[in-house]
């Protein structure tokens, strides 16, 4: 130590401290805690749900999922923002709304975004395709609406055997076609590239792709792996090669607990339950940040003097002269 370092910290009394050891010892004991719990509380890691996956296992809940982005009846279609200006899923607290203040910017045809560009871009090798989206996007509003009404009822009553759908025959048009060809794109797995196709190198947004899932698919899933809700739950979904959202355990806990999951009377916040999950987790996040000014939780370490034992070498050595006094 230098002689301006020393004069520094004349008087001063120091308490050896191995760092080195302290480390190696949290560390184990972390590896333990990790391999006893893993051993109770471990959990399969389920490949991540894919179009192809969803359209190889489950190719009629692929196509009414297109189908319902075709004729604007998914969810989706009438979300709201981000996606569009529908109000099916928007939510306020009183009279903020900050999902309409915010407003759409990622904006979501789900009738071209899903099904007729996706379509169109793999129908450049198959006229039969082309001549069939060329028919559908000519016809008028209500004509559409007649083919995908009766493809709708026929789906109803189609078989699937493996990852063959048979749909009896109907006057749909060239709904048929297009359902048949974006069902073959799915299964091809090529709708998880068409919908990732953005102008950017890497392909990170996994937006489109997810909100297809998001609802039949997802749910059949959940319901597979038992974990539709209470009493157990935590499905989702990883991303690519991205790791799944853990992070998002803190989140879904308040899905699972009242008033959060009430639906009636004066505490019925299931219908802004979004919002309301996301403001008590920032509060949260805010008590954690300022809790050294926050009168009573600042006072919690003295209260159970953990610090104590970090530093029990410190304060043994402290006592011990008390003890040769007495």
């Amino acid at each position: 130590m230098s002689t301006r370092k020393q004069a520094y910290y004349a008087g001063v009394r120091m308490a050896p401290y191995d760092i080195v050891r302290e480390v190696m010892l949290l560390l184990g004991g972390i590896a333990v805690l990790v391999v006893i719990l893993s051993a109770f509380l471990s959990s399969p890691d389920i490949p991540p749900l894919t179009l192809k996956s969803v359209a190889v296992q489950t190719p009629q809940i692929f196509s009414q999922t297109a189908l319902s982005m075709l004729n604007d009846t998914s969810p989706i279609s009438t979300y709201g923002p981000p996606y569009n200006n529908g109000s099916g899923s928007v939510q306020s607290l009183g009279p903020i709304s900050m999902q309409r203040a915010i407003g759409v910017h990622i904006p979501i045809n789900t009738a071209q975004d899903f099904v007729i560009r996706p379509l169109t871009e793999a129908s450049a090798n198959d006229p039969a395709l082309a001549t069939a989206i060329n028919t559908f996007e000519s016809a008028s509003a209500s004509q559409q609406a007649s083919w995908e009404n009766s493809y709708n009822t026929a789906l109803t009553k189609a078989t699937a055997s493996g990852s063959k759908l048979g749909v009896p025959a109907c006057s749909c048009g060239p709904v048929a076609e297009m359902m048949s060809a974006e069902l073959k794109l799915g299964q091809s797995g090529a709708m998880d590239g068409l919908l990732l196709t953005s102008g950017h190198f890497y392909q990170t947004d996994f937006t489109r792709p997810l909100l297809f899932m998001q609802n039949a698919a997802v749910q059949n899933k959940a319901q597979q792996l038992n974990l539709l809700g209470n009493p157990t739950w935590g499905v989702m979904n990883e991303t690519g090669n991205y790791p799944g959202q853990e992070w998002l355990w803190l989140y879904t806990l308040f899905y699972q607990i009242p008033p959060y999951t009430n639906t009636d009377g004066p505490w019925a916040w299931a219908p802004n339950i979004d919002l309301l999950a996301v403001l008590s987790v920032t509060v949260m996040t805010f008590a954690l940040m300022f809790i050294p000014w926050i009168p009573g939780l600042r006072s919690l370490p003295k209260l159970f003097r953990v610090y104590r034992l970090i530093w029990r070498d410190y304060y043994r050595e402290q006592a011990q002269p008390s003890k040769a006094a007495s």
